[in-house]
């Protein structure tokens, strides 16, 4: 083992977005010796792609909010499947994380008398989101990124992909990496692990993600032994851009409705108040004179006194109703539907509220958003599901291994409110740190790696390069995410999901055999092929859990099972591995407390 690069580190937290940022920041205060591992360049995680705003109840600009409220529309955003402490210290604990931010720096838009300016967003009752402009996440990492660069105890290293965990004794005592720009492998050694990957979006082709959602850390826990729970559930956007292909994915940000923009079909006729599920009707204006009413009312900054427009309806809902629209044939001509800001706003309103939705359509679609409508349709854009975790520690069922962010699961049930992701990195990106320091520091003993099983692992993830002329791995990863977005979609089906199983298979096949030419330095078909293990991997654990949970329910639509099912409606599929064999189990989720339960009913 005297050829790989050897650290040790009190706690290693791999992922360095926002929830991996806070995270290594918090363990660093606590005294532990971090070592950060980013995929990318420090900076550059995907967060910097969330743009609408970090949702929390300030009550800046209504002040009607509370965490009540917030904890009442996440738990109703996910169906009551929430992990109901998660969803409660997220709303409690949101405030605070973000006047921290702004503390460190964030510079969010504000109030005409200088307070945090929150602004509305789909499946939050009153409006909830700190911003800059739309461009919150770019400015949240420039704030943790600048903090974890001034915090002594932190060792960052870019562009470096951790490949798989090691344990002994069943806890975690290190990690195998290797550096992107060289392929040298690097062994990190730690009592504490903080996932805090992201999400799987790679593993589909429409998608809104950065190239690093590969699924890395849901397969890395997953192959350490851990539960994942919730994997059924990924969240459609339901305005990604749709032209010109080059471009199809890309995130329109929620922002644009929360600024008063308006869904119409190829009819020019506002469909979403067909839309309105019962549970939300008595939230949402079924008329568009009071739909346009609330509208007038925000723009004006007064109080809104009427019902939300039904396009700030939860992300499912929209999605579905946009696919549905497509499916009827009233979809825009390109598979779509159109998204129109222009005869709600002035120009130069839309140019300050939101100047990157102007630039993306200006320069990749040579649309002017001032003048024109957008065509949008859903692209995957988020992971409810994750690695099974404490609610507040974040520790998962693996001793020594703690999970944030969209890595973890539970917090958002069946479908995610937009905005409740940044408060999500913060709040238990905090927590993860605190959570991974107080584990390394109250456990003595000195954990060991087995050299034997490195050497075996370096050996696998070099195997490619003994396969000359076999597979290639960009063609496995294609085939891989065309068959995702045609069996695994928006919509499923019994026959589908099976026929994915079939052909996972087949990939899985495919994949052993791939092949790569050169050496390991600045090699990125070996990357991918790396990759693969782990998009194949979260594909499975999607498909298994898509085809146990036989109703529909949030960002999951059975159509062999369109309705949600009370026997459905208490349980998480929980998918864990079993020797090589991968199975998946119902398990209760714990009742809400009374006190809680009056907050959602809203008795209180």
């Amino acid at each position: 083992m005297d050829r790989f690069e050897t650290y040790r580190y009190d706690v290693l937290v791999v992922g360095a977005g926002g929830a991996g940022l806070r995270a290594a920041i918090e363990a660093a205060a606590q005294g532990a010796s971090v070592g950060l591992i980013c995929k990318s360049l420090l900076g550059k995680a995907h967060t910097v792609m969330a743009e609408g705003g970090v949702a929390a109840a300030l009550a800046n600009t209504d002040g009607r909010d509370s965490w009540q409220v917030h904890f009442r529309d996440t738990m109703r955003g996910g169906k009551m499947l929430n992990d109901w402490r998660m969803a409660e210290l997220l709303a409690r604990e949101a405030p605070a994380r973000v006047v921290e931010l702004e503390g460190w720096g964030a510079l969010f838009d504000r109030t005409p008398d200088g307070r945090i300016l929150q602004r509305n967003f789909g499946g939050h009752q009153y409006p909830r989101l700190a911003h800059v402009g739309d461009r919150t996440g770019l400015e949240m990492i420039r704030t943790l990124q600048d903090k974890t660069v001034h915090s002594p105890g932190i060792d960052v290293y870019m562009e470096c992909t951790v490949a798989r965990l090691l344990k002994d004794d069943g806890r975690i005592s290190g990690a195998l990496a290797y550096r992107r720009e060289t392929g040298r492998f690097v062994v990190f050694r730690t009592k504490a692990v903080v996932l805090a990957t992201g999400g799987i979006g790679r593993a589909y082709k429409i998608n809104s993600n950065s190239w690093e959602y590969t699924g890395d850390g849901h397969a890395l826990a997953y192959d350490a032994g851990a539960d994942l729970i919730g994997m059924e559930f990924v969240q459609f956007h339901p305005t990604g851009m749709v032209w010109p292909l080059s471009v199809r994915g890309i995130l329109v940000t929620e922002g644009v409705r929360g600024e008063g923009g308006v869904l119409k079909n190829s009819q020019g006729e506002r469909f979403m108040f067909r839309y309105i599920p019962e549970m939300f009707r008595a939230d949402f204006a079924d008329t568009e004179d009071e739909a346009d009413r609330w509208v007038a009312e925000v723009i004006a900054g007064r109080t809104a006194t009427v019902r939300r427009p039904p396009e700030l309806l939860t992300r499912d809902v929209v999605a579905r109703a946009i696919a549905q629209e497509v499916r009827e044939g009233r979809g825009s001509p390109h598979g779509g539907a159109f998204l129109d800001i222009a005869s709600r706003r002035k120009p130069e309103e839309i140019r300050k509220k939101l100047p990157s939705m102007y630039q993306q359509f200006y320069e990749l679609a040579d649309v002017d958003i001032t003048r024109q409508p957008m065509e949008v349709g859903p692209t995957t854009h988020y992971m409810m599901g994750g690695v099974r975790v404490d609610a507040e520690t974040q520790a998962a069922t693996v001793p020594g291994l703690f999970a944030a962010g969209e890595v973890a699961g539970g917090l958002h049930g069946a479908n995610r409110l937009g905005g409740n992701s940044l408060s999500d990195l913060l709040v238990f990106g905090r927590r993860a740190g605190l959570g991974a320091a107080a584990y390394a520091k109250a456990y003595a003993g000195d954990l060991q790696v087995d050299a034997r099983e490195i050497e075996a692992i370096a050996a696998e993830l070099l195997a490619p390069f003994d396969h000359v002329g076999g597979e290639n791995p960009y063609a496995v990863h294609d085939g891989l995410q065309d068959m995702m977005g045609t069996y695994v979609g928006i919509a499923r089906s019994e026959s589908d999901l099976r026929t994915a199983l079939s052909e996972l298979e087949r990939l899985r096949a495919r994949a052993a055999r791939v092949g790569v030419e050169g050496h390991r330095q600045y090699n990125p078909g070996w990357h991918v092929a790396v990759d693969l293990r782990h998009l194949l991997t979260v594909s499975e654990a999607v498909t298994r859990a898509a085809l146990e949970r036989r109703e529909s329910r949030g960002a999951h639509m059975r159509v062999d099972y369109p309705d949600s099912e009370p026997a459905f409606a208490t349980v998480n599929v929980v998918v864990r591995r079993r020797g090589d064999a991968m199975t998946v189990d119902q398990e209760p989720i714990p009742p809400l407390p009374d006190a809680l339960r009056r907050i959602v009913e809203g008795k209180d």
